[in-house]
């Protein structure tokens, strides 16, 4: 089977953009350099293609109760117009993805539009629709991935750049609000979002309407690797590499994540998850900066001071903003306090790191 994608796939190539297969698309890495295009989010503003994220819509009688036994966060807060940050979970607890949750303008009942990552849609859907058949519910689910383009811009300079495509009144919206809004005359639904750690909106509009909305907005092309240097700076997690169900089965306790855990309702992995709680965690997501030169990378091991293996590394670059690398990983919890001396080894020679406690940059 052939790579997905995105609506504007041949407008990228015009550009001049470089791709990568991501989950099963063919998603602009670059444009122009991931330094460059770093620096552009940073100090002004960017624009990215994420159209290669999922969306799934769940609405109908039963639709909360669905959401709200399918995700650690609680749904019952939102209101229309908010959204929510949230993990998948199995019985066990183990994260199966991270999902961004909208709650959309009411119909006869309460609408939500999740949003797990690349080349998750099929799997979500088969979860939504298998647990609300076992369930009995009665709701509605349908996978949007394909109806919906989906921009990020990004930067300090943002609200002004989406602000002059559109009458709506973007300043008074709150950082994980969300409105329906005309831009470049097409109806969008605009969230102050990001996955940047800069002021930004995530817009979705119509897949067939994607380059009117492109166009209109006068920001800097990014690409999927400025994505990932600007997550890590965060200490953001990025889906199949700092978590796996398989490779990397982590919950949200480990994963430094366990602000989305609701524990008084019900959903999928609660006990599970209530029991880690209780007992604490064994392994800790931190970050550290490399005092050596040197670049962690995933896969590397990170030891301690007497050179025995205790942790892994998940992600690691050299930072484009600090000019330094930095990284993320697992350790034990006693290894997890910051300022903690460790080691990681790079091409199997030990380097001198710290743990840090992420975001690595002041925001």
């Amino acid at each position: 089977m052939g790579l997905r994608k995105p609506p504007l796939h041949s407008v990228h190539d015009s550009l001049g953009a470089r791709f990568t297969a991501f989950g099963g698309w063919d998603m602009p890495v670059e444009y122009d350099s991931i330094k460059a295009e770093h620096a552009a989010v940073r100090e002004s503003v960017g624009i990215f293609d994420v159209s290669h994220m999922s969306e799934i819509e769940v609405s109908g009688p039963d639709g909360t109760q669905l959401m709200q036994r399918l995700t650690t966060n609680d749904v019952t807060a939102l209101e229309p117009g908010d959204s929510q940050y949230a993990a998948i979970t199995t019985d066990e607890g183990i994260i199966i993805d991270d999902t961004v949750v909208y709650r959309l303008p009411d119909r006869d009942h309460p609408v939500y539009l999740f949003i797990p990552n690349a080349g998750h849609d099929e799997e979500m859907y088969d979860r939504w629709t298998s647990f609300r058949d076992e369930w009995g519910l009665d709701a509605t689910v349908e996978d949007v991935t394909e109806e919906w383009a989906m921009f990020a811009v990004q930067g300090p300079d943002a609200l002004s750049t989406v602000s002059e495509t559109t009458d709506a009144d973007l300043d008074d919206l709150s950082k994980f609000q969300a409105t329906y809004a005309d831009v470049a005359g097409i109806e969008c639904w605009v969230a102050r979002t990001g996955y940047t750690g800069e002021d930004g909106f995530e817009i979705l509009c119509p897949w067939d309407d994607a380059q009117s909305v492109w166009e209109s907005l006068d920001a800097t092309p990014c690409g999927l690797g400025c994505r990932d240097t600007l997550r890590l700076e965060m200490g953001y997690l990025l889906s199949g590499q700092d978590f796996d169900p398989e490779e990397q089965p982590r919950t949200p306790y480990e994963a430094g994540i366990g602000f989305v855990v609701k524990l008084d309702k019900e959903f999928v992995g609660r006990d599970a998850l209530e029991q880690q709680k209780e007992e604490g965690v064994a392994e800790k997501f931190v970050g550290f900066t490399l005092l050596d030169r040197g670049i962690p990378r995933h896969g590397y091991d990170i030891a301690n001071a007497d050179g025995d293996v205790i942790g892994v590394v998940t992600s690691g670059t050299m930072s484009p903003t600090l000019s330094e690398p930095i990284g993320l990983g697992y350790v034990p919890a006693e290894y997890a306090s910051a300022d903690t001396k460790v080691r990681v080894l790079v091409r199997g020679r030990e380097k001198r790191a710290q743990i840090v406690t992420p975001p690595f940059i002041d925001q």
